[in-house]
């Protein structure tokens, strides 16, 4: 049997791929472990920036492996959640590839990402209430976060799919590619964020992803621990010597 997750390095990019092309990458218990344990190679490595998380055979996920749910396969991974994403995402930054389907828990997986590249004929949705389910995997929260409120509203309760080009009007999706490139062009995105140095990426997805959590009086000290830090770190020596030096810097992620 093949992986069901794999994973390839593309400098200092880790690309991880649903391998189910056969189930339209539904998650079953092996993806979710799969999916975990990339992002944490993904975390560790001082040598990798930022993750693509992409599907085999044209489709990026369909969901819960219902067959699977019904004989229990479990889904989640302790501490990660549905897919092994969901409740604890990467610390890093991570990019969603989307081709063909992201639908119920495939959509909620891809909302677990920071940035979303789709080809246009990608399609979006959270169907669970047409099987008397009930999205439950951070749809619901994320989703009213990245898009308007009825439109969110409207999308959820009615569990119809929308295509990748009415979702990048709603600002859902970073950059649409032709069919069968959004892997590139995820890709191409990601070789830009990594052009910049590790640490100060990390921090700064830390500080956009808690702030709206942080009350006015704390914005700043909350902000401090975090980005203190980085400015005691090689790199952000580094930063500014190779500006000086007229270089290309060299980031060693410490």
């Amino acid at each position: 049997m093949s992986e069901a997750v794999l994973t390839e390095e593309d400098g200092a990019v880790l690309v991880i791929t649903i391998n189910r092309p056969e189930a339209k990458n539904a998650v079953n218990g092996a993806v979710a472990q799969g999916i975990a344990a990339a992002l944490d190679e993904l975390d560790s490595r001082k040598d990798l920036s930022i993750g693509v998380l992409t599907g085999a055979g044209g489709t990026f996920c369909a969901g819960m492996d219902l067959k699977g749910f019904l004989t229990g396969d479990n889904p989640t991974v302790e501490g990660r959640g549905f897919a092994g994403i969901t409740e604890r995402p990467a610390d890093k930054p991570l990019i969603a590839a989307v081709e063909g389907y992201a639908l119920a828990g495939g959509c909620e997986v891809a909302l677990s990402c920071d940035m979303v590249v789709a080809s246009r004929d990608a399609q979006f949705g959270l169907p669970e209430p047409k099987r008397g389910l009930v999205a439950g995997a951070g749809g619901l929260f994320r989703l009213p976060q990245r898009i308007p409120f009825h439109i969110a509203m409207e999308m959820a309760l009615t569990g119809d799919k929308y295509p990748a080009e009415r979702m990048a009007e709603l600002g859902f999706v970073n950059r649409l590619t032709e069919p069968g490139q959004s892997l590139a062009g995820a890709k191409e995105l990601a070789l830009k964020v990594a052009e910049n140095a590790p640490l100060a990426l990390a921090a700064t997805k830390k500080v956009i992803v808690e702030a709206p959590d942080w009350s006015y009086a704390e914005r700043w000290s909350k902000q401090g621990e975090i980005i203190i830090p980085v400015f005691g770190s090689k790199d952000a020596q580094e930063g500014p010597a190779a500006f000086a030096e007229k270089r290309k810097p060299v980031w060693k992620g410490e």
